[in-house]
């Protein structure tokens, strides 16, 4: 059953009731009506015909402006008749009002999205709508201020502000027509599951007012169009079922785990899980479930899941999907149930029905289900593995994933660079435990001071919300989000009408809950990196960075890497030139600073010269950049040989050449590490650029180094770029929301 479109003036009447302006008008079936209605409104005046087929009133010809009186609305609705039944259309009627005065044309809107809820819509509207697609996106209802401060976000926000000589709009009306589409007991809410989408387009902003000129409301499937809005506080959407929160510390830390699947020929996820746990040294009791075998792979095996040791807290299902909920049904008393495979809701309707079925009979056996589609839990400290090889040392990373694959690249490569995790969880389908509930989790875990978070769709993405607005200046989080595209909003009925999904929910989202949007797996490893050794720092969240290293060229490009960031690079000032000067009398003075480091002089002028200027003008955030191609292509020969270092050219010296890189490198890290004792107000960062010119174990070497110095280590100033201001936005929620945040790491407190 399709939506239904409720005529402008129904839709009128209710933003009207919400308390949004609307002109005076009158609603006629006939031209000759419609002229002797108008004697009762002021011009200019406004002709609309409304009716089927009349979505887009201006492209029709169904709209006339500029009318002055009676006899010239008579004669434009004759003349808008014949021109829309020369195209096949036949109007129920005609609207006539009052003209807004002129002033900027913003859109507000509003969809009703099966994850996030009511989303609204702000941003320049009629014609700009389409044409330069300005808008901002947030879930309803509006935090306070926000509406004040959403038409700031917009890239024309200077058209709101009276460009070219033309006067500001009243953002105070501005934002009470926002207030009170998407406010707390504005007409969205008002209208709750009544609403499929609803749209003010264009309203006209001027310097003493705003007016909405236009609106459009398609109520929600299968439901009338509300003649009246219902008093506040008796719409609303979904709400929590009530149930107690589910304690997940034995998904964690289970006493037991059960794989159910594995074959006594070692083929299939079940035997592949069965092994991880194995090689991983799980501490718990480990039992297979087989219809036959007594032991599989050396693990003793059982029947059915009804059959398993009393302190299995973690079932693994690893059979095909149409044995899935059988296998489930068995499970009673155990907490937690991962259901491994795919064939669910991803693959169609039959695949829906079986996630349903599978749903319910985890429910009847008390059990979450994690998944299904899902590869499960790793927690070093708890047993939990779903990757081979044995698991890296315990820490403080929380992740939750909807990819399994992805969730095992980052914590593989994650670890690599030094990361230590607490717990990354993968939730696959999210039939049963979605992304919100281990997000809230991870927050109230003592164990965890940093989340990161990968999602394509969330199934409970307005708890989501509400899980990251808690976080906010307490706890850092990054979150990656997969699918961020707007294909077929050509489509929707209104402009409104295809926001589910769109990017710009999490554009607003980050805003609102302080968390770090990155674009890539590298950009989030980045920004865990960053917030796992610096956020807290008792740095602030001001956009200056100073930024220090070799080369002019490359200071070029990193100012254009952080301004196109975000960061602002403010020169030092006289009294910091004259301590730079002191300090490192061959430096350049600006921001960024070039100073003359190298492998044949001394190391610690980044040292140096940043500790000088932030002892006069202080910076919350410092970055130290590295040639690396330098470092081997000038490093000092081996002992008692002559000429230039190698570089990797071949030969006995190669060995000795790298060496050099190697010892080189690590004695400026070391500066470094005093450098952020120095300035311990001020997050220091390291950029080792080239680093494929060194030795191939450069970064294994140089990496641990840094991180025990408590400095975050990239190689790209794109990636510092990213991490650095992720930094900022934590600092700056933190200092909102007068928390101290950031629980500290072990380098946190040098």
């Amino acid at each position: 059953m399709a939506p239904v479109a409720a005529t402008e003036m129904q839709a009128k009447r209710l933003a009207a009731q919400a308390g949004v302006p609307v002109p005076r008008g009158t609603a006629h079936r006939t031209p000759a009506q419609a002229g002797t209605g108008a004697a009762s409104l002021r011009p200019p005046l406004v002709l609309k015909a409304f009716g089927p087929g009349l979505l887009h009133k201006s492209e029709a010809g169904a709209v006339r402006l500029g009318l002055d009186g009676p006899d010239q609305v008579r004669a434009a609705a004759e003349e808008m008749l014949r021109g829309l039944k020369a195209q096949g259309l036949a109007p129920d009627g005609f609207l006539v009002e009052e003209q807004c005065p002129p002033g900027a044309e913003v859109i507000v809107g509003a969809v009703a999205d099966p994850s996030f809820g009511a989303l609204l819509l702000v941003g320049l509207g009629g014609v700009w709508a389409e044409a330069l697609d300005d808008t901002v996106v947030l879930p309803c209802p509006l935090e306070p201020g926000e509406a004040a401060r959403l038409p700031d976000r917009l890239r024309g926000a200077a058209l709101l502000r009276g460009a070219r000589s033309a006067p500001p709009v009243d953002r105070a009306a501005l934002a009470a027509v926002v207030e009170a589409v998407g406010g707390p007991g504005g007409l969205v809410e008002r209208l709750g599951p009544a609403l499929s989408s609803f749209e003010l387009n264009p309203v006209i902003a001027g310097p003493e007012g705003a007016v909405a000129a236009d609106a459009r409301l398609l109520a929600a499937d299968g439901l009338p169009v509300p003649e009246n809005l219902p008093p506040a506080g008796t719409g609303g959407h979904a709400r929590e079922d009530g149930a107690p929160p589910t304690d997940f510390t034995r998904l964690s830390a289970p006493r037991g785990v059960a794989v159910v699947g594995a074959s006594t020929r070692g083929r299939g996820f079940g035997s592949m899980f069965l092994s991880h746990y194995r090689s991983s040294g799980y501490p718990g009791t480990l039992v297979a479930v087989h219809p036959t075998a007594r032991e599989v792979d050396g693990v003793p095996a059982v029947p059915s899941l009804a059959e398993v040791p009393p302190e299995t807290d973690y079932a693994l299902v690893a059979v095909p999907a149409a044995a899935c909920a059988d296998a489930v049904r068995k499970a009673r008393g155990i907490p937690f149930v991962q259901v491994v495979g795919d064939g669910f809701a991803e693959s169609g309707p039959e695949g829906a029905a079986r996630e349903a079925e599978l749903v319910a009979a985890a429910r009847q056996g008390g059990a979450r289900l994690l998944g299904p589609n899902c590869m499960g839990v790793y927690s070093p400290a708890g047993g939990q593995t779903f990757l081979g090889g044995p698991p890296g040392a315990p820490g403080r990373v929380g992740l939750v994933a909807q990819s399994g694959g992805l969730a095992g690249e980052v914590v593989r490569v994650g670890e690599r660079r030094g990361l230590r995790f607490s717990t990354a969880a993968t939730v696959g389908n999210a039939a049963d435990v979605g992304p919100a509930e281990l997000v809230r989790h991870l927050l109230g875990d003592p164990g965890t001071g940093v989340v990161g978070l990968y999602v394509e769709r969330p199934p409970d993405g307005r708890a989501l919300a509400r899980a990251l607005r808690a976080a906010r200046g307490r706890v850092p989080v990054a979150v990656l989000v997969g699918g961020r595209t707007r294909l077929g909003r050509r489509a929707a009925a209104s402009h409104t009408g295809a926001l589910a999904g769109d990017a710009r929910v999490w554009e607003g989202l980050a805003t609102r809950c302080g968390f770090a949007q990155v674009r890539s797996q590298e950009e989030l490893l980045a920004v865990l990196e960053m917030f796992d050794l610096q956020a807290g720092r008792p740095a602030g969240g001001g956009p200056e960075v100073l930024i220090a290293g070799p080369s002019g060229g490359a200071g070029v490009l990193a100012a254009d890497a952080f301004d196109a960031a975000g960061a602002a690079l403010p020169p030092p000032g006289p009294e910091a030139e004259e301590a730079l000067r002191a300090a490192v009398p061959r430096a350049a003075p600006g921001n960024p600073l070039e100073i003359p480091l190298g492998p044949l002089g001394p190391k610690d002028l980044a040292r140096a010269a940043v500790a000088a200027v932030c002892g006069a003008r202080p910076y919350p955030d410092a970055v130290a950049h590295a040639n690396v191609q330098s470092f081997a292509a000038f490093a000092p020969p081996p002992e008692g040989e002559g000429g230039a270092g190698g570089g990797g050219g071949g030969g006995s010296g190669d060995s000795s050449t790298a060496e050099a890189v190697r010892a080189g490198l690590l004695e400026y890290v070391g500066h470094l590490g005093h450098l952020q004792k120095e300035v311990p107000t001020t997050r220091v960062s390291l950029v080792l650029r080239n680093v494929e010119c060194g030795p191939p174990d450069l970064l294994d070497t140089l990496r641990p180094a840094a991180r025990e110095a408590g400095i975050p280590c990239f190689t790209s100033m794109e990636t510092a770029s990213v991490a650095v201001m992720a930094a900022k936005g934590f600092a700056a929620a933190r200092d909102e929301e007068g928390g101290e945040g950031g629980q500290a790491g072990p380098h946190e407190s040098a």
